[in-house]
């Protein structure tokens, strides 16, 4: 693969490279510290975060961040998302996974040595569509990395809307499970719920997600989590319902914990008129939600962007293949 495109953006850079089936998205970026836009009173982290000032990241030697796209587009239907607008979901190549990871390593030649790679399968695409991603990163992930950045520890994630006419669903993210005891508990599994309402899932899901139930009776199979929990998600936007007692009904506080963000500003949701107000303000809009599932005995973790991070389009949702552009970047043809 080859970068023919590069926007450096405040937190990192957004790639376009030339893959086995045309144009893929991935980001390298660097990170504030989990101290600066990180509230989980089970990690220790007990300060409310009102607003994340951009300022100095994390030297890359600490933590990197590679966000990576499984398909070309998105089939999928949601709402807040920009990458159905890119086109519908053809799976990348093994050799289309491997290129964008290591494009991304080579844009910072001077770092020899990290001791966090996160890889997140979570740019364009519905993983569980594409088996590639289970072989890779069973397979080739490590070497790929040991190649370019040896001694360097990976923690790759995965993140899934849990599509509906998936028939390999179960099947997948069981070898998924199995993966992530390969990578002794460090490898992460996040599923996206945004919300309790039915009605509200089948709209913002565009109808393409499974039912809560359905979603918890296929998480019910799954094997005990080695090392970290597995990952609910919940983008917040205003009047989604998130009710603590009919998510522990379903899922095991045991094994899962739950995760908080504001509902990114893609160009999607303001078509949509759909926001997390003051979200990126004050804790005001995640302090009910957190203190209700705690109560119920989840640990909870709320994570918000700074603006830099939204306006610059490396958080989740968006695309530059979909016709946007970030705020403030620099672009390199390559």
């Amino acid at each position: 693969m080859k970068t023919i495109k590069r926007y450096s953006v405040p937190t990192g850079d957004i790639c376009i490279g030339e893959g086995d089936l045309g144009s893929l998205e991935y980001l390298s970026l660097g990170d504030y510290g989990k101290i600066k836009n990180i509230k989980a009173d089970f990690l220790g982290l007990t300060d409310e975060i009102d607003g994340v000032p951009h300022g100095e990241l994390m030297p890359l030697e600490d933590k990197w961040v590679v966000t990576v796209s499984t398909q070309y587009g998105c089939s999928m239907k949601c709402t807040f998302c920009d990458v159905p607008k890119v086109g519908p979901g053809k799976n990348a190549t093994q050799d289309d996974l491997s290129g964008q990871i290591c494009e991304a390593i080579y844009l910072h030649p001077e770092v020899k040595k990290t001791k966090r790679l996160n890889v997140h399968f979570a740019r364009m695409g519905e993983p569980t569509f594409n088996a590639n991603v289970l072989y890779y990163t069973a397979e080739k992930l490590r070497s790929d990395v040991e190649s370019l950045i040896p001694g360097s520890k990976v923690h790759p994630v995965l993140s899934t809307m849990m599509p509906r006419n998936n028939k390999f669903l179960e099947e997948y993210l069981k070898m998924w499970c199995d993966i992530k005891g390969g990578f002794g508990g460090d490898a992460g599994l996040q599923i996206s719920i945004n919300s309790t309402d039915e009605k509200q899932r089948e709209e913002m899901f565009g109808g393409c997600a499974l039912s809560l139930k359905d979603v918890a009776d296929i998480c019910g199979r799954l094997p005990a989590p080695v090392g970290r929990k597995y990952a609910l998600n919940f983008a917040l936007a205003d009047g989604y319902d998130v009710n603590p007692g009919r998510l522990e009904a379903f899922f095991n506080p045991e094994y899962f914990m739950v995760k908080i963000t504001p509902m990114h500003k893609t160009r999607s949701c303001r078509e949509n008129k759909i926001d997390t107000t003051d979200g990126y303000e004050y804790f005001t809009p995640y302090k009910g939600v957190e203190q209700g599932l705690q109560k119920y005995g989840f640990d909870v973790l709320v994570f918000v962007p700074s603006y830099e991070e939204d306006e610059g389009l490396i958080t989740c949702g968006n695309a530059i293949l979909s016709g946007n552009l970030p705020k403030e970047y620099k672009l390199t043809n390559a």
